[in-house]
C-alpha cells in the first residue's frame, strides 16, 4: 500500500496531512490491544476538510498509515518537541489517554523502530521534501500548511480545553511575519477561539521544513475536533457543524496560496 496520497497543483502552497491515515499492517495490528486497533488518536476527517484543495490548484499530500505505525510529525532523533511536557514517540506506545497501545511484551524494540523509520518515515519525508523543492523551483518560494486535529481536552498533554484553532510557527521562526499575520487574521475571526504559538507551536514538519531565509514558509494548524465532528466513537463527521470551519479553511488556504514574500 502506498504511504501517501498526493494531488499535485501549480500553486505555491502545499497542504500536508500526516495523521489522518488509518492503515496498520497486520503484523503490527495483531500485537496491539483491541482498544488501540480502533485508532482513537487519528486526526479524523482532516483530509475531508481540506479536500477542496485538489480543485484549487494546491498540492495536497495525505498519509495513509496510522500514526501508531510511525509518527510523521516527530523528530526521528528522539528530541522532544516540547521539553518538560509529555511527548509522544516516533513509534507511540501509549494512546493520548495514556493507555498502552501494545499487548504486554509486544512494544517495538529499538531495531524495529529503526526499521519503521526506514520503511515509513524516511520515504514520506523524502516525498514531501521533493514536493516542496518542486514548488519552490516553480515560484521561487513555497508555503507549507501542516494540517492536524485533536480532541479539545487531552489531560495528558494540557490542562483545560484548547482554543478551537491553534496556529503554530515555532514562535515565528518557520515563516515570514507577514504570512503569520495573514493566517492569524483569518483564524482569529469571531466564530472560533484561537491562539498563535500556544500549547502547539508546530511539530517536526513545520520546524524541519520552515526555513523562510531559504524560501520555505511553514505553518501548523491544529483544530479542535468538536468544531466539526463527534469526539467519541465512531467519530462521526458532522457536515452541518463543520460548515463554518470548512469555509474558514477555504479562506485560509486561498489566502496562503495568494500570499507573496
Amino acid at each position: 500500500m502506498m504511504l501517501w496520497e498526493i494531488s499535485r497543483g501549480d500553486a505555491p502552497l502545499i497542504v500536508d496531512i500526516p495523521h489522518a491515515g488509518t492503515h496498520v499492517p497486520d503484523a503490527i495490528a495483531l500485537r496491539m490491544v483491541p482498544a488501540a486497533r480502533a485508532l482513537p488518536d487519528t486526526d479524523w476527517h482532516v483530509d475531508r476538510l481540506y479536500a477542496f484543495a485538489r480543485s484549487a490548484g494546491i498540492t495536497l499530500m495525505v498519509a495513509t498509515h496510522s500514526r501508531y505505525v510511525v509518527d510523521l510529525n516527530r523528530d526521528p532523533s528522539g528530541a522532544a518537541l516540547y521539553p518538560g511536557a509529555d511527548n509522544t514517540e516516533l513509534c507511540p506506545t501509549r494512546t493520548f489517554s495514556g493507555d498502552p497501545i501494545y499487548l504486554a511484551g509486544e512494544a517495538p524494540s529499538l531495531a524495529e523502530i529503526a526499521a519503521r523509520r526506514a520503511t515509513y518515515f524516511d520515504p514520506y519525508q523524502a516525498q514531501l521534501a521533493s514536493e516542496i523543492a518542486r514548488v519552490r523551483e516553480r515560484h521561487g518560494y513555497a508555503v507549507l500548511l501542516d494540517g492536524h486535529s485533536i480532541p479539545g481536552a487531552v489531560p495528558r498533554f494540557f490542562d483545560g480545553r484548547l482554543p478551537d484553532l491553534n496556529l503554530g510557527t515555532a514562535d515565528g521562526a518557520t515563516c515570514a511575519a507577514s504570512l503569520q499575520a495573514l493566517a492569524q487574521g483569518i483564524v482569529g475571526g469571531p466564530r472560533f477561539t484561537h491562539v498563535v504559538n500556544g500549547r502547539f507551536k508546530g511539530g517536526y514538519v513545520t520546524r524541519h521544513y520552515g526555513r523562510p531565509d531559504s524560501g520555505v514558509h511553514a505553518l501548523q494548524l491544529e483544530m479542535v475536533q468538536d468544531c466539526y465532528m463527534d469526539e467519541e466513537p465512531p467519530w462521526r463527521y458532522d457536515a452541518q457543524r463543520a460548515a463554518p470551519l470548512a469555509q474558514l479553511l477555504e479562506r485560509l488556504v486561498v489566502a496562503l496560496s495568494e500570499w507573496r514574500p
